[in-house]
């Protein structure tokens, strides 16, 4: 859930903030003179928001997964099973 604050009561309660953000994923927009002016949330969203923007600003990835959809949308998929067994792999489901 991402909540607004100002500064100052970013400040004041810091501690409890990074707490509730690395615990509960809560995120919290900073606001200087009443404009956003940063956020603070967890490390693992943080990560997670990198990674998927990394997707976004690839043009090949984005174009791969572009045509992958279309594969699955007619039908142009295989069986784990089916594949395991062409590229002799011994896999756990």
């Amino acid at each position: 859930m991402t909540k607004t604050l100002p500064i100052t009561e970013a400040r004041a309660s810091l501690t409890n903030l990074v707490d509730r953000v690395s615990k509960n994923l809560d995120e919290y927009i900073v606001t200087v003179n009443g404009k956003p002016a940063a956020v603070i949330m967890s490390a693992q969203e943080y990560e997670s928001w990198k990674e998927t923007n990394e997707i976004l600003n690839d043009p090949g990835l984005m174009k791969a997964i572009r045509e992958g959809e279309k594969d699955i949308k007619k039908g142009r998929v295989y069986d784990w099973e089916d594949v395991k067994k062409e590229l002799k792999l011994n896999v756990p489901h």
